[in-house]
């Protein structure tokens, strides 16, 4: 039996028989990542699986997105789970705690990749002080965490000779000119922006060592370590140790239940359909998408993972 979904005004109310749906407001990620072509796919789930339904795919950032939840810009939104911790908690850059803000289910894990020419002569983070850095908007996870790599390291914005706060494809423009030595993104593995510089210039993937990690964990205990797979890049021969993290679904935690459990549901049997858009959601199973993020688990999706034996 199809169920279907009447949202009136601002709240979802699970409905049934010939109720007629509207728009769910989906934020996701900037364009050159993998966030926002998932939100088509999600979009096309909903859209094909509740008669009547639209989906409106935003975009966004990591950051950009719980506030946007938080505020009910968006009913349900792509993070990283260490800005969502932040976010809850009421840590910068946030200005007080996300009240409204709940999990629903972790994707894959998120790699921090930081991306210099191969003859730059950067070996490691310390080499960074004074060059030119090509980093997200502000409100992107992967800028946060960029400028806690500075911070782990003894830099800061101040201390580089520029700084650009850009899309994907403006910083590896820039870096393919020559007018940028540091590129630094939040995404998976292998990303579509690196594997365009790769294209054009030999690159090389820098590594955040046990020292830089352990100073970035003071800043936010949920860094976690991760490593670039020989292979990811061309050119790249040995594991890169780097900077890892989640990618979830956050919820209104006041977004209705039932309707919440219903597209958790659908996510769950179409994740081959995501995994076409982002491979590593492929490994993504009910027990892995309960994992504890730190975040409050939604209503309807600890119904789900009850229902399904995982918590």
């Amino acid at each position: 039996m199809r169920i279907q979904y009447l949202l009136a005004g601002s709240a979802i109310l699970l409905a049934a028989g010939t109720a007629e749906a509207e728009s769910i407001r989906l934020m996701t990620g900037p364009q050159g990542g993998s966030w926002y072509p998932l939100g088509g796919a999600i979009k096309n789930i909903v859209e094909s699986n509740v008669e009547g339904s639209s989906v409106q795919v935003l975009p966004g950032a990591g950051i950009a997105n719980v506030k946007g939840v938080q505020a009910g810009k968006a009913d349900v939104g792509f993070a990283n789970s260490v800005s969502t911790v932040d976010g809850v908690n009421g840590n910068p850059p946030f200005d007080e705690p996300a009240d409204n803000v709940c999990n629903v289910a972790t994707l894959y894990p998120q790699y921090f990749q930081v991306i210099v020419l191969a003859d730059s002569g950067l070996e490691t983070p310390a080499d960074f002080n004074g060059k030119r850095l090509a980093a997200q908007p502000k409100g992107n996870t992967g800028e946060a965490i960029t400028r806690h790599l500075l911070e782990a390291y003894g830099f800061s914005y101040d201390t580089m000779a520029n700084v650009n706060f850009g899309s994907y494809t403006d910083s590896v423009s820039m870096m393919k000119d020559g007018n940028a030595d540091i590129f630094t993104l939040g995404t998976t593995v292998p990303a579509g922006s690196v594997m365009d510089l790769a294209a054009a210039r030999d690159i090389r993937v820098v590594p955040v060592g046990d020292d830089g990690l352990a100073a970035m964990q003071k800043l936010n205990p949920g860094y976690q370590r991760i490593m670039v797979k020989a292979g990811s890049y061309p050119g790249q021969e040995e594991d890169v140790p780097t900077i890892g993290y989640a990618t979830h679904v956050i919820a209104r935690c006041d977004l209705d239940a039932g309707f919440v459990h219903d597209m958790l549901a659908q996510l769950h049997a179409n994740v081959p359909e995501l995994a076409a858009i982002a491979k590593a959601v492929g490994g993504a199973t009910a027990e892995s998408m309960a994992a504890e993020t730190g975040v409050p688990l939604h209503e309807g999706a600890r119904k789900f993972y009850e229902e399904q034996g995982v918590l």
